[in-house]
């Protein structure tokens, strides 16, 4: 089916949104610096995609789960897409995992302080 590639990485995306909405990780809390890290993020990858293709290591392949349109030989639309999905989750697991840390380390400072 056309067009599943893409419609599992925008539901994948909505979902990923949400969650990040709900426990207010990176877009809530920093709307602009989330756009920025995601968009240089995508914009380094596509050139690391551009630079493997030009060296022939990176080839397209045939799926029938891809709409079939090319923004350059051997780059199907789907992957800025899926590029920006990447980054954006990287963002997210990161901001995630130092809320994580940080109460762990609050909370052992606090059980410290109670001892004494």
């Amino acid at each position: 089916m056309p067009g599943l590639y893409l419609l599992a990485i925008l539901i994948s995306t909505a979902g990923i949104v949400a969650l990040d909405l709900r426990f207010r990780l990176a877009l809530r809390s920093a709307p602009w610096r989330t756009a920025v890290a995601v968009g240089i993020g995508t914009a380094f990858f596509l050139a690391w995609d551009a630079a493997g293709i030009a060296l022939g290591v990176f080839v397209k392949g045939d799926s029938p789960l891809l709409l079939g349109v090319d923004l350059a030989p051997e780059l199907p639309l789907e992957e800025p897409f899926f590029l920006a999905f990447l980054c954006y989750l990287g963002l997210v697991v990161w901001s995630a995992a130092e809320r994580v840390l940080a109460r762990r380390t609050s909370g052992a400072r606090v059980e410290q302080e109670a001892a004494r």
